[in-house]
């Protein structure tokens, strides 16, 4: 394709062009599209592939004028880019400023370009991966949930005043403002004290009780309840014990092993060490990544391209905002974990520190990048399932059509493999990299970071969770 190209800005990373595309360019491709039309349209009155020029003309102009549009500025766009050599970092921004029969096609086009990238000597890097040994004493403490987990019950012996961890069998009947309210009323419910499963401070008052009690309960419930028409109200609820049950952990033998599905105790012991040292080496790489991303970030100051840095700041900030927002309302939220220190910042003081991280994310994110185009890694097409199948476990039933999501949605494909290539980079980097094992302990290996480093690679905090009981 001929074209005419002015550069009308250079300044950084930014660059700006005003390109021509010739009259006669966009002519012949508008007289070749309508010949495939004539070949292949079908018009009342005529028989297929003989409907003159200018019927189609009149009946599909303009359609067929925005896709010759759309298809000249693609195609010149992405050739002007080619002949100079330009890697842009974003979508070109294009706006046409000439357009129309007999006439040149004209527009500019702006964007930011990828910045020249010099990866260090990765094998000058010394790293320190933190080494945690299995616990035994976890594994113990493993085997005592499963065996808690697959407790039974006897009846207590006459005269047993109810205690936590016992279960009850009660009737009950919940009233606010001497009313039953619905989902406050049931008949030989099983209820084992200390659960949690019933709001706070019901629970609490049954301890001690004993079979054939009946006694008064009352509750307040939260500002936050989740049924609006109970939140904030005072409960009584006349409660009766029909029956107390004692709780008794399963044995810690080869039955339990059997029962999830192993061959004995030591074949369940060795299946809880398998885990626990997987869950370990997790944490312990990524500890590990984040020390790498840190050096990475302190040995590599290229410039990056200002519109990455401005989308990631705007979406660092738009969490930022949505969870300050939760935590006003009650939601959890960003400010629920935020240090004093932190609530205390104006938003110039946030807004400075969150551009801070979004430059270096842009920055260590372009650095893994280039070390991949330059090494070649690749995401395959192996890689690509193996993640979508994770992706479609996550949602039971809905299999199908969370593949068919990430596969006719571009940009959600490209999430996907954004954090396997990364991975990939890093495991590549690694490799070359000295990296001494730490013998540690469990507590250091799980010690939060407090590092300017690790905080500012994750970013915004994530929400708190926020539960609500029901009355039931």
């Amino acid at each position: 394709m001929t074209l005419q190209v002015t550069e009308t800005k250079a300044e950084g990373l930014r660059r700006e062009y005003k390109i021509a595309v010739p009259a006669k360019e966009i002519e012949s491709r508008i007289g070749d599209r309508f010949s495939d039309l004539a070949r292949n349209a079908h018009l009342p009155g005529f028989r297929p592939g003989k409907a003159p020029i200018a019927v189609l003309k009149r009946k599909y102009g303009d359609a067929v004028r925005g896709e010759v549009l759309e298809r000249a500025l693609n195609d010149s766009s992405r050739q002007a880019m080619t002949d100079r050599g330009l890697r842009p970092a974003t979508q070109p921004s294009i706006e046409v400023t000439a357009f129309g029969e007999g006439k040149d096609l004209e527009y500019t086009m702006a964007f930011d370009v990828i910045p020249d990238i010099k990866p260090m000597d990765f094998s000058k890097l010394s790293l320190e991966r933190v080494v945690v040994p299995v616990d035994e004493a976890k594994v113990e403490e493993a085997l005592k949930r499963i065996a808690a987990s697959r407790k039974s019950t006897k009846p207590a012996p006459a005269g047993h005043a109810a205690a936590k961890g016992d279960v009850v069998v009660i009737d009950f009947v919940g009233k606010v403002d001497g009313k039953e309210f619905p989902g406050g009323k049931a008949e030989g419910y099983s209820l084992e004290l200390g659960s949690g499963s019933f709001v706070p401070g019901f629970e609490d008052q049954l301890i001690g009780a004993k079979t054939g009690a009946a006694l008064t309960v009352k509750i307040a419930f939260s500002k936050d309840y989740a049924a609006e028409d109970l939140a904030g109200k005072n409960a009584e609820f006349a409660v009766t014990v029909k029956e107390i049950q004692l709780s008794e952990p399963a044995a810690v033998d080869d039955a339990l092993a059997k029962a999830v599905g192993l061959a004995d105790l030591e074949a369940l012991k060795g299946r809880i060490r398998e885990e626990q040292g997987r869950e370990y080496k997790e944490i312990s790489r990524m500890r590990l990544k984040r020390q790498l991303l840190d050096r990475l970030s302190d040995t590599h100051d290229f410039e990056v391209p200002p519109t990455m840095v401005e989308n990631e700041f705007n979406a660092i900030w738009q969490q930022f905002e949505q969870q300050r927002e939760q935590a006003k309302q009650g939601q959890g939220g960003n400010a629920e974990a935020m240090t004093e220190a932190e609530k205390n910042k104006t938003d110039d003081e946030h807004k400075a520190d969150f551009r801070a991280i979004a430059e270096r994310r842009v920055r260590l994110g372009l650095l893994f990048a280039e070390v991949g185009r330059a090494n070649n890694i690749q995401v395959s097409q192996e890689d690509i399932n193996r993640a979508l199948i994770q992706q479609a476990q996550r949602f039971p039933g809905q299999e199908q059509a969370v593949v068919e999501h990430f596969r006719k949605n571009p940009e959600a494909m490209q999430s996907l493999m954004g954090p396997i290539l990364e991975d990939k980079v890093t495991d590549f980097i690694l490799e070359m990299a000295k990296v001494t094992d730490k013998p540690a302990t469990l507590d250091e290996l799980l010690k939060p970071d407090d590092d300017e480093g690790g905080a500012a690679e994750k970013g915004t905090k994530k929400p708190a969770s926020s539960k609500k009981k029901p009355a039931k």
